[in-house]
This record gives C-alpha cells, structure tokens and sequence, in this order.
C-alpha cells in the first residue's frame, strides 16, 4: 500500500493510529493560517488530526488528483456553515511512504477565516482533553 493509499484510508476510518504511523518522525506541517512551518511528528498529528475533525466530515470530498514519484496534490471542497470550502492538500511522502511534509492551501478568505476559527477551537479542546 502506497503511502498515498494509507491516507485516503486514513480518511475513511479516521483512525489516529493509522495517521501517527503515516506520519515521519520529522514530518513537516504547513497551515494557511499559521505564519512558520510546523515541525515533527507531535506537532504534525495534531494539526492534521484537528483539521480532519473540522473539515473531514461527511461533506468533504476529494475532486482532484495530482502524482508525482514522490507526492501528490489533492484538490478538495466542502461546504461548513454555508461557506464553500475549496484547498489543496500539497504531500510529500518518504521511500517508505511516510508522510515528510504536508502543506494546505485554502480558498476564498472567508473560508480561511471560518477555518481559522474553527481550528483554534478545535486545537484548544485537543489541548484541554
């Protein structure tokens, strides 16, 4: 199973297991919203395990797929709150299929400002549980 392969099944089950597994020990995590570069594997998961709670709900598809030797581009939409979502998930995976960095691209404004929001709440709940 390719490491691509891993995280659509990630995304299916949303088992967090399966997404520390997929996650390389210095996995790197870039967010739309967040100014620096996210580094490790801690860091990562919890990012991505936050996001996939916002925004993996049962409206999120992904409508688009890009490939490389060594990645992929996954263009995805959902709609929270009335707001239509639209990004790209930008991986890069390792010989192992691991996950080395993960970037997010999201538009229009108004769904980077409703995200924004929504992962801060997210995130400090993961904080406090």
């Amino acid at each position: 199973m390719t490491g691509l392969d891993r995280w659509y099944a990630f995304m299916k089950s949303h088992d967090r297991a399966a997404l520390w597994d997929l996650l390389h020990p210095d996995a790197v995590f870039e967010s739309p919203v967040v100014h620096a570069p996210q580094r490790g594997r801690d860091i990562t998961f919890k990012y991505l395990a936050s996001a996939e709670k916002v925004l993996g709900g049962p409206g999120f598809t992904y409508i688009g797929e890009w490939t490389s030797k060594s990645g992929a581009v996954l263009e995805f939409e959902n709609v929270i709150d009335g707001i239509r979502i639209n990004g790209v998930d930008i991986i890069t995976f390792d010989a192992e299929g691991r996950i080395t960095h993960f970037k997010v691209m999201v538009r229009p404004l108004k769904a980077i400002n409703m995200l924004h929001h929504l992962m801060a709440e997210q995130l400090a709940a993961a904080e406090n549980s």
